[in-house]
C-alpha cells in the first residue's frame, strides 16, 4: 500500500553501482525526476527522450536514437545505460534496434522495465539491469547469480519484516536519540559488554557507520564490539571501494566480518550467530535491522534506521528501542566518506 522505489529506480541505481557514465531515460522527463536528479550528486550524467502525447501513438524510436547521438557528442562516454520507462514499455519501443542503428562506440547496457513490471517490486529492474550488463558483457554470469539472490532475499525481506509487509503503516518517528544514547553510554561506563552491528545497505554504511568512528578511548571508555558486513573483496568494484573506506575510517578494527555491503539480507543471520556467543547486554543495529532476528539477541537491542515507516515493524519484532536517521540515502549519494548522522552526534555531545 505504501509508496516504494520502482524498478525504474532501483534500475537506475544498478547501473550507477555498474559505473556507467550516462543513463538514458526513454520516457517523459518527469519520470523518476527525483531519482534522477539524485544520481547525478554521484557523477551519473541522467538525460531523457523527453517523450510526449504524439509519441505515446506515433512511438519515439527516432528521439532515442538521437539522444544517443546527442550523448555521444556532449559526454564523450564509454559506458552508456538506456531505461526503458512505464510508457516506452507499454507502446513496444524496441531500444536494442534504435540502438543498433544509433551505432556509436561504446558500451550500451539496454534495461527494458517498467514501473509494475513482475510484481512490482523494485528489486525486478535491478535484477533485469544484471541480466543486461552480463549481455552487454559487462558484468560475469556468477556474479549476475549472486546478485539476483541477494535481490531475491532482500524482497522477502521486505515483505516478512519490513514496510512491504502488505497493511498501512503510520510513519513513526520512534524513540528520543538522548535518551537510548545515554542508556548506550551508562551501560559502557558500567562496563556492560555493548555489541554494535554494522547490517547496511551499499552506501547508506556512509552514515550508519559514522557511530562507529567515536575514539571510545579518548574518553576512556571501553570500546564497543564492532560487527560489520564490510568485507572488500565482494561485490562490483564501486561497492568494494565503500567497505574499504569504512574499515579505513572507523575507530577501530572491526572485531567480525559478516559479509559485503549488497549482501545485507543474509549478513543478518551471521550476526545472530555470533551474538548467540557474545552474550552481550547491549546490541545496536545498524542499516537494516529488520534482517536480524532480535529474538536471537541476548540483552538490551536497539534498531537504528532509515525508515519511519519500519518503526512499527521493528518494534513488533521485538526490539527495546528504534531510532530514526532521516534521508540516510540522499545524505550518502555522491560522497565517499563518512559523513555525520544525529544519533552518532548525540552520543557525541553527551560524551563531552
Amino acid at each position: 500500500m505504501h509508496p516504494r522505489p520502482s524498478p525504474i529506480a532501483a534500475a537506475l541505481y544498478t547501473l550507477r553501482d555498474l559505473e556507467v557514465d550516462v543513463i538514458i531515460m526513454h520516457g517523459p522527463a518527469g519520470c523518476c525526476f527525483r531519482t534522477g536528479r539524485l544520481l547525478e550528486d554521484d557523477g551519473v550524467h541522467v538525460i531523457t527522450t523527453a517523450m510526449n502525447e504524439n509519441d505515446y501513438i506515433f512511438g519515439a524510436s527516432n528521439k532515442l536514437i538521437e539522444t544517443i547521438h546527442e550523448v555521444a557528442d556532449t559526454f564523450k562516454p564509454k559506458k552508456v545505460g538506456i531505461v526503458g520507462t512505464c510508457v516506452s514499455m507499454i507502446i513496444g519501443e524496441d531500444m536494442k534496434k534504435a540502438a543498433q542503428e544509433a551505432a556509436e562506440n561504446f558500451d550500451i547496457i539496454i534495461v527494458e522495465t517498467h514501473g509494475g513490471v513482475s510484481a512490482g517490486d523494485n528489486t525486478t529492474g535491478a535484477i533485469a539491469t544484471l541480466k543486461a550488463a552480463e549481455d552487454a558483457g559487462v558484468i560475469n554470469h556468477e556474479e549476475v547469480e549472486r546478485q539476483s539472490e541477494m535481490l531475491k532475499k532482500a524482497t522477502e525481506l521486505e515483505k516478512t519484516r519490513g514496510m512491504a509487509k502488505g497493511e498501512y503503516i503510520e510513519p513513526n518517528y520512534g524513540d528520543n536519540k538522548v535518551k537510548v544514547a545515554k542508556i548506550i553510554l551508562d551501560a559502557i561506563k558500567d562496563n556492560k559488554k555493548v555489541t554494535i552491528v554494522l547490517n547496511a545497505k551499499k552506501e547508506t554504511s556512509y552514515l550508519f557507520a559514522d557511530i562507529m568512528t567515536i575514539n571510545w578511548q579518548d574518553y576512556d571508555l571501553t570500546a564497543p564490539t564492532y560487527i560489520a558486513n564490510t568485507d572488500e573483496t565482494i561485490g562490483l568494484n564501486y561497492i568494494q571501494k565503500h567497505a574499504k573506506t569504512v574499515n579505513e575510517t572507523i575507530s577501530k578494527p572491526v572485531d567480525y566480518t559478516t559479509g559485503g555491503l549488497d549482501e545485507y539480507p543474509i549478513t543478518g543471520i551471521k550476526a545472530e550467530e555470533i551474538l548467540k556467543d557474545l552474550n552481550s547486554d547491549i546490541t545496536i543495529i545498524l542499516g537494516v535491522p529488520h534482517a536480524v532476528n532480535v529474538e536471537n539477541i541476548p540483552g538490551t537491542s536497539i534498531a537504528v534506521t532509515d525508515g519511519p515507516r519500519l518503526v512499527k515493524p521493528l518494534k513488533e519484532m521485538g526490539y527495546d528501542y528504534v531510532v530514526t536517521e532521516l534521508d540516510a540515502h540522499s545524505k550518502t549519494l555522491g560522497v565517499d566518506n563518512i559523513v555525520e548522522s544525529e544519533f552518532a552526534q548525540t552520543l557525541r555531545g553527551i560524551i563531552e
